[in-house]
Parts: structure tokens; sequence; C-alpha cells
């Protein structure tokens, strides 16, 4: 306990003495985790409410508990673009911070305690960040029961920032003469994408066999089973942007004589599952984000159908609402997932500011590295977002046509534009990091090589 405090009075005072560059990462930090406690009571507010009410808004969306119910499972869910927003967060700066922790080495710390300080200090940023939005939603949480959960909320935002800042600084060491040394895999994740493959082949089995066995398999008609393919699928497409980072590396590198594409390539295959790594969040929001555009095209079709019928016990509102809502959510994700792939572009620019100043120097045109720059993010994500376009798309056929009331099922082409949309956002959100280029590779930087 006695180390734990010592540590934490240690963040408390690296936070203290930060400079420009570190405060960005404390404020960006700390606005993450005012939106993941901002959500988590929202959750405890819907959850606090007993029986039913009649709620001015929504079209009697949250009048019954069972709906808040969904409403709170689909709230909670944001929370893993968050974290993976927090997670980069936590590798802004991470070798810059390298002169004070290789300090803390010379001091007698050892690589953990030195990762464990390192966390710490996003653990406060948390805790100022939670602790500012509960008092803007303290007027929003009248009940008693609320309030017990607004503090477990205000307690677990901070221990997850650090837990993912140490995640995301695991494999940061500081050795004592101010280094910082990147254990890179020399092979991707096999194990993860063996596993995924083969679960999502068990599951497919398992959905084709459900009109032959019916009751024993039937759980896949539900909303369970499409969010089971739908992480199945991602991990799918996180695996195949490291896995074509380093192909297409090896490929470009050795096949092509234009300069933004050589060093592109390079960059690639020296480190190909950073990629991976920093699109994680993207895809998986492609993923869900082709899946719901399908499943909303063929349920309004299925509820117009209805409605002629005269079949629709519930007003129109009611099925609108709910699908404006969730779309609202995913619009959100992709927001914050397109902000996090900003802020990696941004850092990587940083970590190799010198290595950019010393190609400049040596002749390298600016339009070259800017090139270069937004190829780093395009060719490993265009064959993974198309997976997960793809993948969502089928996902929302299948599950359209499970519970679709018709038989003619409408083809999802909205869900096939979602990828196309995501894929033009990422080359924007990084070619938001060209006019900090210019800034990293002034001759200065060569001073400090």
């Amino acid at each position: 306990m006695r180390a734990l405090l010592t540590d934490l009075r240690l963040a408390w005072l690296l936070t203290r003495g930060s400079d420009r560059r570190e405060w960005w990462r404390v404020g960006l930090t700390a606005f993450g985790a005012a939106l993941a406690t901002g959500i988590g009571l929202a959750v405890v507010a819907l959850l606090s409410l007993d029986g039913f009410y009649s709620v001015s808004f929504g079209s009697g969306l949250f009048d019954s508990p069972g709906d808040r119910r969904n409403v709170s499972l689909a709230l909670g869910l944001l929370l893993i673009p968050v974290l993976g927003f927090l997670g980069q967060c936590a590798r802004i700066g991470a070798v810059h911070r390298d002169r004070r922790l290789a300090a803390l080495r010379l001091a007698g710390a050892g690589p953990w305690q030195v990762r464990r300080i390192a966390a710490l200090e996003s653990g406060l940023a948390c805790l100022a960040g939670a602790v500012a939005a509960t008092v803007a939603a303290v007027p929003l949480l009248p009940y008693a029961t609320s309030w017990a959960g607004a503090g477990i909320v205000v307690v677990a935002v901070p221990v997850l920032g650090a837990a993912v800042s140490a995640v995301a600084l695991r494999r940061m060491v500081a050795d004592p003469i101010g280094r910082v040394r990147r254990v890179r895999p020399v092979r991707g994740p096999g194990r993860l994408f063996g596993t995924a493959t083969r679960l999502l082949a068990v599951t497919l089995a398992a959905l084709a066999l459900t009109p032959v066995l019916g009751s024993p398999v039937s759980f896949g008609l539900g909303p369970v089973t499409v969010l089971v393919l739908a992480a199945l699928v991602s991990l799918i497409a996180i695996w195949l942007s490291g896995a074509s980072s380093r192909q297409l590396g090896e490929g470009f590198a050795a096949g092509t004589s234009r300069p933004a594409l050589l060093i592109a390539a390079e960059r690639l295959r020296e480190d190909p599952w950073s990629t991976a790594r920093t699109h994680a969040a993207l895809l998986l929001v492609t993923v869900v984000g082709s899946g719901f555009a399908g499943v909303r095209q063929i349920l309004l079709a299925d509820l117009t159908e209805r409605r002629r019928a005269g079949h629709l016990t519930t007003g129109m509102a009611y099925y609108t609402t709910g699908l404006d809502l969730t779309a609202a959510a995913v619009l959100f994700a992709l927001a914050l997932a397109l902000t996090a792939l900003a802020v990696g572009s941004a850092e990587s620019l940083a970590v190799r500011r010198r290595g950019l100043a010393a190609q400049v120097a040596a002749g390298v045109p600016h339009g070259v590295l800017a090139r270069a720059l937004l190829l780093e993010t395009a060719l490993p994500l265009f064959p993974a977002i198309a997976v997960a376009g793809l993948g969502g798309t089928a996902i929302s056929f299948w599950y359209g046509a499970a519970v679709s009331r018709h038989t003619d099922v409408p083809v999802p082409y909205a869900a096939l534009l979602v990828p196309v949309g995501v894929y033009a956002a990422c080359v924007l959100a990084a070619a938001t990091s060209l006019p900090l280029l210019r800034r990293s590779v002034r001759p200065g930087e060569l001073r400090y090589a």
C-alpha cells in the first residue's frame, strides 16, 4: 500500500510538471474519461427507474423496464470505442516521456514500477474527467439509488483508464540511459485469428442447422448471435489489417520505384501490426455500422408493410425513434474512432520527427512525405474495411431474413455504402495531421538526433 501511495504521489508530481504536449494528452484523456462517465451515469439513471413511467420524449421507448434495459445495453456498448480512445491517448508522448522515466530508473525504480507510474498519470486525468462529468450530471440524478451507482462509476472509470493505459504501454520499457525500446512481435496474432475463425465456422454451422434442429439452436435468431458474429468478423478484419500491412510493405518495397510508396512500404514492413492496433476500433464500428444500416433498411420495409396491412399495434414513431438513437450511437462511436486515428497519426509524426527532418534535409520533397503518410493509412485499411463492410452486410441480410415476416427481403444496399464512407473518413482523419508534418520536418530537429 505504501508503494502504491508513493507511485501515486510521483504520478501527481509528473502530471503537474507536464509541458504543453503533455497537457494535450492529459486533456484528451480527461475528455475520454468524461465521455465514459457520462455513458455510465446514463446507464445508472435508466436502470434506477422501476416500473412503468410516461417519459415525455422517446415516443414511449423509455416507458417500460424492458426497453430501458435494452437502451442501457446499447449505451454500455459505447464504452468499447471510448476505452479504445483512452488507450490511444495513453500512447501520446510515450516516447517523449523516456527521459523522466529513465530518471526514475536511475533512482532505483523497476520497469513495472515505471509503467505503473505512467498508468497512474492517466488514472489521475481520468479521475478529473470523471468528477467533472459527475458534477455536470448531478441535476439529472434525483434518485437515491442513482447516487450509489454514480459513486461506482466515478471510481470505476479512473481504474479502467489506468488499466487501459497499462495495457497500451505494456511494450514500453525505459532503460537507464534514456531510450525507449519497443519489443515488436515477429509474427502476428496467429492464435487469435485461428480461434476467431473456428468460432465463426461453428457459429455459421449452428445457424445453418437451425431450420433442421429447431429449438436447440434457436438462439441463432437472437441479437446475441449478431453481436458474436460482429465480434468475430471484426477480429478477422483486424488480423487482415496487420497481415496485409506486412504483405503490402514487402510487395511494394520490392516492386515499385515511386518514392512515396517506397517510404510507406518500408514503414508498413517495419511494424505491420501497429496499424492493426490503431484500426481495431474503426473496423469494429464498420462491422456494426454496416450491419445496422442493412437491418434498418430491412426493418423499415417490414414495418411499412405491416402498417399497410394493419398488423402494427404500436405507433411507427416508437420503432423509428429506437433506430434513430441507434444510428446516433453508431455515429458517435465512429467519430470517436476517427478522433483516435487522427491522434495516432499525429503521435506517429511526433515520434518520427527526427527521421522525417533527416529525409527532408537529404532532399525528399515535403509532398512525397505527405503522400507517404496517407498511404500508410490507406493501403492496409482498404482490404480490412472491405472485409468488415461485407461481413456486416451479410450479417444484416441474414438477420433481416430471420426476423422479417415477409418473403421478399430487400437487398441491404445501404450497408454497402458504410465501408465506403468510413474509408473516406479515415483518409481525411489521417490528413488532419499533415499541418503537423511541416512543423516536424524543420532542420532544427536534427540538433537532437
